[in-house]
């Protein structure tokens, strides 16, 4: 591992700040972790990112750099002599962009609707954008399989696409338990369900992501919160 002086601003529970955290992984890099529990945000926090207050937060040196694929970008360039995470091809480096854009807007809003709506109804279209988003991507997966014979979005090593979206399995695989509906399956999804088992067991994300259990502990304890803060409100 390389010595940077690198420090990581985020929470154990966010998809965003295990992108970040796989990236420093993939460059070796070692870096200070500091758990942001957001209840209520930190003065370091607000300091370093003042426009939207999120986390993930890389300090380089005295320079905060925010949002997590604007972080795993700037990894990738600053330590371009390890593995990397965007194609070496402009118009492969803009589709990547593209697709991981896709997942954020659609799978992970979609994915952030089902988890905090109250309405079962409304729930279940949220869950139905999130299978649709997942078909879509077994799409694009089984193009790049096809025209690459690589296991990964990223081709023989996982990349931009796999980072972001591989970030939110651990997420969905909650959602799936909390709802008690599977929502990426092998009869829709094979080239899915076979690229999750290789993300996982890659060894630069094997042992990051916290158990399903964990995480429903969490959801739970959110969506508790937010009925509490909707009942003093009215």
């Amino acid at each position: 591992m390389v010595n940077t002086g690198l420090k990581l601003l985020g929470g154990w529970f966010s998809p965003f700040v295990w992108r970040v955290t796989i990236a420093l992984n993939i460059k070796s890099l070692e870096y200070e972790n500091i758990e942001e529990t957001l209840n209520p945000k930190s003065q370091l926090l607000l300091q370093l990112n003042p426009v939207h207050q999120k986390i993930p937060v890389l300090l380089h040196g005295d320079k905060p750099i925010c949002e997590s694929r604007i972080i795993v970008e700037y990894i990738d360039e600053v330590w371009n002599s390890g593995p990397s995470i965007l194609p070496a091809d402009a118009y492969d480096r803009a589709m990547a962009r593209f697709w991981a854009a896709y997942i954020d807007d659609k799978c992970f809003v979609a994915m952030r609707n089902a988890l905090l709506e109250e309405d079962e109804e409304a729930r279940k279209l949220y869950l139905e954008e999130v299978e649709d988003a997942l078909v879509t991507m077994e799409g694009e997966l089984q193009k790049r399989c096809r025209e690459e014979a690589k296991g990964f979005f990223g081709g023989e090593e996982i990349g931009l696409v796999d980072i972001t979206f591989g970030s939110l399995l651990r997420w969905l695989s909650a959602i799936e338990t909390m709802n008690g509906r599977k929502l990426m399956v092998e009869a829709k999804h094979p080239g899915l369900v076979k690229w999750a088992e290789r993300f996982g067991s890659d060894p630069n994300v094997k042992g990051l992501i916290p158990e399903t259990e964990k995480l429903i502990e969490y959801a739970k304890a959110l969506q508790m919160k937010l009925k509490a803060a909707a009942a003093s409100a009215e």
